[in-house]
């Protein structure tokens, strides 16, 4: 059953990339239209250990785009929604459902999270709770642990419509989007230099809606959860391609592994 469940993945990976994508631990921040697909995304591919982090539950507006809504859930907590999801493909995972909500007051009961995940998914849509994040993960807050997971953020799926205009850059380069331009006017303001890990963007201009209110289409917010899924799965397993369409000429195989940042306070639309 084991074989035959991955051969796909095996077959194409490799048994040693495959190996050591099975062997790592990796916490998924925010589980809404990004989270939730990259969740599965990773899981179906052959992580086998997974941490879910989000307070937030189903609602109805929800079913249009995320993994885990549908009307049977409205109401209860995403992150218990999709665990279950999760394991019914894949049984014998293990897959931690933390129903809580990262902030800077909250961060230090997360410590033992990150300390022992190999990669972070940062899909948090809040700007105050995503600098934090970043900051935790890739600026080196003093702690106890020897080294920092490997960071990957989602920049704003929100008002675009084209999947095939996702992209990876690193932070600091990215153009176009309020989401990163909010976090590195924070960032300046604090004094401390902007980071450079690997993010999931848009090139895609954002649209303006018929009601004036937020829009976003599954197409799009899954996008950016595969694509967030394929950055772990290939740096894990040693397969990351930097001649992809997917990825920015200015990305390299380090540029995921520099950068420092700081809190910020505000709010800005993911998905």
């Amino acid at each position: 059953m084991e074989d035959e469940r991955f051969e796909r993945s095996r077959s194409l990976l490799g048994e040693d990339a495959f190996a050591s994508i099975a062997s790592l631990r990796v916490a998924v921040f925010g589980v809404g239209g990004v989270g939730g697909w990259c969740a599965e995304a990773l899981v179906r591919t052959g992580v086998r250990n997974l941490v879910l982090v989000d307070d937030d539950v189903v609602a109805a507006s929800n079913i249009n785009r995320q993994r885990q809504a549908n009307p049977s859930t409205i109401g209860r907590k995403k992150v218990e929604v999709l665990r279950e999801m999760l394991l019914e493909i894949v049984p014998d995972a293990d897959i931690s459902a933390i129903p809580e909500r990262y902030t800077p007051e909250s961060a230090a009961r997360f410590d033992a999270v990150i300390d022992g995940s190999d990669f972070v998914i940062d899909a948090i849509d809040s700007v105050d709770c995503k600098a934090h994040l970043i900051q935790r993960c890739v600026a080196g807050v003093e702690r106890s642990a020897a080294r920092n997971p490997q960071l990957f953020s989602s920049m704003g799926a929100a008002l675009r419509m084209d999947p095939t205009k996702v992209r990876v850059s690193p932070f600091s380069k990215i153009a176009g989007d309020g989401l990163a331009r909010a976090l590195r006017n924070r960032f300046r303001e604090s004094g401390i230099p902007v980071p450079n890990h690997l993010c999931v963007h848009s090139e895609e201009p954002p649209q303006k809606t018929a009601t004036g209110t937020r829009g976003s289409l599954m197409p799009v917010t899954c996008a950016f959860g595969m694509t967030l899924a394929y950055l772990v799965a290939s740096r894990a397993g040693s397969v990351f391609m930097p001649q992809s369409s997917l990825v920015s000429s200015q990305v390299n195989s380090r540029s995921s592994s520099t950068g420092t940042t700081s809190a910020a306070q505000s709010s800005a639309p993911l998905s």
